[in-house]
């Protein structure tokens, strides 16, 4: 491996001055972009025991100086010192049985912390202590408290509220006065006049000796409110940028070749024309042209394809794809922000942004609400003042109650706690999720677009007919596929194991890099690969091919099914749903599973900016798209579609774009996604209605005076116990 001490070179560049630049300062450079902090993704990171184990594992790493694993984010963020690789990281964890990916920390500190969450959970303790105790002190005063006792009760009180409320009420505060400011009227706008209003007016019942303090009245407000914006809160927290993720994904180090010697820089070093080296097993960290060497590459994560693709001199490769068997020497044409697949986070972006448009039911409700509840408030104080001919006191109280009594804390909690409530009865049935209007989104999809593989398919090659070969030549063809990382042969290999055939003895085997493996049996060369390569007439459908003693042996291979698609596909199809199924993978492979699962509409060979621009094209035509994908090429169009869902095991890219994530690998959940999120848009209407209702019978009795602020806030709070009961009735 090549070591910090043999960086004396700058990497190619188009500046002359570079060349001169002394060396020393180069390692010095090239030392300070290795050292520091390392992130590694670990997507199949599950439970205590992981922590532990990959944490234990890293930190007895010689120059590792801490490792700490966030099991949410699937991620473990490592301070090492110069000697330290993400590469010799990775490979230590794959070791242990620990997949990890290396992503760049530059790029992801938007999403380490969750502070607005943290916030809110610490002003909602507060809110929820404070109004206990002063609902015990109330409990006081209407037992029978009177004179000084009852005064001294209300100061306690208000000592306790008035803090809680400055330090509880800042998210409405804050969210007021920005609306204010920009001329409009929020949600947050009556909310806040009512928590001062209310705060206001105890102070002064208080001062003047009143019979009654609206105190408890005051923090109860704030801390139903706040419980409905936490609620909204958690519904929307773990939607992460996808965009920053994919931008994550790009390979941040490159070994850049300077007049024949290895440099390995960050990649943002990179411009075109340099010359870069792919390690067998290597993702491509630019877009360039082969120029020596030859090899395999997977697509897979870019196109869709299952199979890899043969790449030698000429060949066209882009960042993000992985050389599977042999050392490439690329001549760089795009780097950072050019590549293929910084584009992808580009494509992503704007459709994140379009789908961030989306309006709740709730937020077009407060619209019209907000200037309503401001107009009737107004209204009592100035009819109340004209009607006692100026009583300030009594018009205030009057007002108060009406702002109280209309304020929109059920209205608020009107999705969020369907969404909530929804999303456990989801989990349950092994679905996340994760934006908060997605239920209200997946309600009212009439267009379902599945990719192929990884999503409807496990995409895992299983061969098919091993009993109808000659056991001899499948006990040859396991030995070969033994020694090679090809998908193909890994399934071989495990196909014969499966059917007890042992390898045969097999000697001299070599890879030979975009052609397969051959080796020495019985005196004879022996290959398993290519076709052409092993003198055979090619398939239509996916296989390998084995050259024995003057014969040709194809091995067919078939993706297997995912668990309950079948069942998916035909549960959506009674549904009344258009069904459609996109792939980059071949034409044969993708019209046999269409086929399979009864798919009429489906399409072969589809690029991502494809995917995602027939997703924008059935957007255009008024369908309701549920997306269904799991790869990087996917994340475009999962970003596009009207609501997306992706598998536990897709990559980290293809599930922050997802609004819902498939937890297991049966895919029949998905139906019964549909049928709750319709139930849960009724839920929705009834809760709507029954805010609405609440008003029309509460609204008057305020106007009218029947109603002080305290009577206001009970009821108020009445009507937001009762939409999450409602809410709860999905569970």
């Amino acid at each position: 491996m090549t070591t910090v001490e043999d960086f004396g070179r700058a990497p190619a560049s188009a500046c002359p001055a570079c060349a001169v630049v002394p060396a020393a300062e180069r390692i010095a450079a090239m030392r300070a972009d290795r050292e520091g902090r390392i992130v590694l993704s670990l997507p199949k990171a599950e439970g205590a025991q992981t922590i532990s184990a990959v944490e234990r594992l890293l930190q007895d790493v010689p120059g590792v100086r801490s490792a700490r694993v966030n099991l949410t984010l699937k991620r473990v963020s490592i301070e090492a010192g110069a000697g330290v690789t993400a590469k010799g990281l990775v490979a230590l964890l794959a070791e242990a049985g620990h997949e990890a990916h290396e992503l760049d920390p530059g790029l992801l500190s938007a999403t380490e912390t969750d502070r607005q969450g943290r916030d809110l959970l610490m002003r909602l303790g507060v809110a929820f202590f404070s109004m206990m105790n002063v609902m015990l002190l109330s409990v006081a005063v209407w037992s029978g408290a009177e004179d000084a006792t009852r005064d001294l009760f209300h100061w306690i009180s208000g000592a306790i509220a008035l803090p809680t409320v400055i330090f509880a009420g800042q998210p409405f505060f804050k969210s007021a006065w920005a609306s204010l400011r920009q001329g409009k009227l929020g949600m947050d706008v009556p909310i806040s006049l009512a928590l001062i209003l209310a705060s206001s007016i105890s102070v002064y019942e208080t001062a003047m000796s009143g019979h009654h303090a609206y105190f408890d009245a005051a923090v109860m407000l704030a801390f139903f409110l706040l419980l409905g914006r936490y609620l909204d809160h958690r519904t929307r927290a773990i939607a992460r940028s996808a965009a920053e993720e994919l931008a994550a994904l790009e390979v941040p180090r490159a070994i850049v070749l300077v007049d024949g010697e290895e440099v390995e820089t960050v990649t943002s070093a990179v411009v075109p024309g340099d010359l870069v080296l792919i390690r067998p097993g290597a993702r491509m960290p630019v877009d360039g042209v082969v120029v020596a060497g030859a090899s395999e590459v997977d697509r897979s994560l870019l196109t869709g394809e299952s199979l890899p693709v043969p790449a030698g001199e000429g060949c066209q490769v882009s960042a993000g794809e992985v050389n599977l068997t042999g050392p490439l020497t690329v001549r760089v044409t795009a780097a950072g922000k050019d590549t293929s697949l910084h584009r992808m986070a580009d494509l992503v972006a704007v459709a994140e942004g379009a789908k961030t448009r989306y309006t709740s039911l709730a937020d077009r409700a407060s619209k019209a609400y907000s200037p309503l509840v401001h107009l009737l408030s107004f209204t009592a104080f100035g009819y109340w003042m004209w009607a006692t001919g100026g009583d300030l006191r009594h018009a205030i109280n009057i007002s108060a109650a009406v702002l109280i009594i209309t304020c929109p804390c059920a209205l608020g909690l009107a999705v969020p706690a369907v969404v909530t409530s929804a999303s456990g009865r989801l989990f349950r049935k092994g679905l996340l999720i994760k934006h908060g209007t997605a239920l209200e989104r997946l309600a009212e999809v009439d267009t379902v677009v599945f990719d192929k593989t990884g999503t409807l398919t496990l995409g895992v090659p299983k061969p098919v007919g091993l009993a109808d070969h000659p056991q001899q030549a499948v006990a040859v063809a396991a030995a070969l596929a033994a020694g090679s990382s090809h998908p193909l042969a890994r399934a071989l290999a495990e196909g014969a194991r499966t059917a007890g055939i042992a390898p045969a003895g097999v000697t001299a085997i070599r890879e030979v890099p975009g052609h397969g493996i051959e080796g020495e049996w019985q005196g004879g060369r022996v290959r398993l690969g290519r076709a052409e390569w092993c003198g055979a007439e090619a398939l239509p459908e996916t296989a390998t091919y084995l050259s024995l003693a003057g014969e040709a042996h194809a091995f067919t291979f078939t993706d297997r099914l995912r668990p309950g698609a079948e069942q998916a596909v035909r549960a959506l199809q009674a549904a009344g749903m258009q069904v459609e199924l996109l792939s980059g993978d071949a034409d044969a492979p993708v019209r046999d599973l269409a086929t399979r699962l009864g798919i009429a509409d489906w399409r072969a060979g589809v690029l991502p900016e494809d995917k995602a621009a027939h997703v924008a094209a059935l957007a255009a035509r008024g369908r309701k798209v549920l997306m269904v994908g799991d790869g990087l090429n996917d994340t475009a169009a999962l970003a596009a579609a009207h609501v997306s869902i992706s598998p536990a095991s897709a990559l980290d890219a293809a599930r922050v774009a997802s609004d819902i994530v498939l937890l297991g690998q049966d895919l029949s959940p998905i139906a019964d996604a549909v049928r709750i999120a319709r139930q849960s848009a009724r839920r929705i209407v009834e809760n709507f209605a029954i805010s609405g209702g609440y008003n029309v019978i509460a609204v008057p009795i305020a106007l009218v005076g029947m109603a002080t602020p305290l009577a206001a806030a009970l009821a108020m709070s009445l009507s937001s116990i009762t939409v999450t009961l409602n809410a709860m009735r999905l569970k």
